[in-house]
């Protein structure tokens, strides 16, 4: 591990003022169940880490305006132990419940989930954000079971980590993001973007910039999550399908469908989502609706089965909410 400069900042505004470096050159931390880690495996070498522990406002969560608003630094346990979280957004309960390890439901925040480094073994074992060796991918001919099937052409092939980002995004929750010259806001979705080369990020955040909030409106819509797993803890899914919707006189509308590490990005399947819209809830509409979630799949040479499980864990996120 190399020598780092350690900041603890108390306000918002000291830290961004401290966040001058390009990536890597500075990093923040919160939980540190990602960071810590990728510093100590040498992934990560940071010549100032900025700690959001003593920075006043960023945990905590809080109902007004129709919107229920959670802090970046708000740990996971204390999103699972929320009773408006828990009434309103099941499916956020769920994913962060299905996390497991006791380690990371104490110690991990939500916008350290959400902001988390890809666990491509390619990447963690120093061959880049994108796989290569000499130029060259090595993902596509490699050992690739557990990467992406959606937005796969190339150069990115790991899946997005994140467990809270499906069901946020299915809920329409937005992002307030801080930097030097103030915040703005902006969809959950449009958090995460597809690397172009090794020195890009995942997500729109830029290198001086602080996720400090998350904001989810409380519209009624049933929702529901469903993760397929190897094992129950210590591990990131194959596959996970979140959905929101609402359901009135037998009909389904306003239905929202994404999946979650089968893409570079949390994916939104709205061929799923119009699969579900104006249709009654029976087992031919979750069943046409997994059918849509997974058309269009590119599946690599390992890591076919994981359409199936699309197929699967969309029905079952569906039975989840209703």
């Amino acid at each position: 591990m190399n020598n780092y400069k350690y900041a603890q900042p108390t306000s918002i505004k000291e830290a961004a003022g401290l966040l001058a470096g390009a990536w890597g050159e500075t990093e923040v931390l919160s939980g540190g169940t990602d960071l810590i880690t990728s510093i100590k495996q040498g992934i990560t070498n940071p010549t100032l880490v900025v700690s959001l522990k003593n920075v006043k406002g960023l945990d905590g969560i809080s109902m007004k305006g129709g919107n229920i608003t959670v802090g970046a630094t708000t740990t996971l346990k204390q999103l699972i132990g929320d009773k408006n979280v828990a009434k309103n957004f099941p499916a956020l309960v769920a994913a962060a419940t299905n996390i497991a390890s006791a380690q990371m439901i104490n110690r991990g925040t939500v916008g350290g989930d959400l902001l988390q480094r890809p666990r491509c073994w390619y990447y963690r074992n120093g061959f880049g954000l994108l796989g290569t060796e000499n130029g060259e991918a090595l993902v596509p001919e490699g050992e690739n079971r557990y990467h992406a099937i959606f937005g796969n052409k190339g150069p990115a092939y790991f899946v997005n980590p994140s467990s809270l980002a499906p069901a946020l995004i299915a809920l329409g929750a937005s992002v307030t993001i801080a930097g030097a010259k103030g915040d703005r806001t902006i969809k959950a979705e449009d958090l995460f973007s597809t690397p172009s080369s090794d020195s890009d990020r995942e997500y729109t955040i830029k290198s001086n910039e602080i996720l400090t909030s998350i904001s989810i409106p409380v519209s009624g819509k049933k929702n529901g999550i469903y993760e397929i797993r190897q094992r129950a803890g210590l591990d990131w899914p194959m596959v996970a399908a979140a959905v929101a919707f609402n359901e009135k006189g037998g009909k389904i509308s306003d239905a929202s469908v994404v999946l979650g590490h089968v893409a570079p990005t949390p994916w939104v399947a709205s061929k799923a989502a119009s699969a579900l819209n104006g249709k009654s809830l029976n087992d031919a509409t979750k069943k046409a609706a997994g059918e849509a979630a997974a058309d269009g799949a590119t599946p690599l040479s390992d890591n076919g089965y994981k359409v199936q499980q699309v197929k699967v864990a969309v029905r079952r996120a569906i039975d989840a909410a209703s």
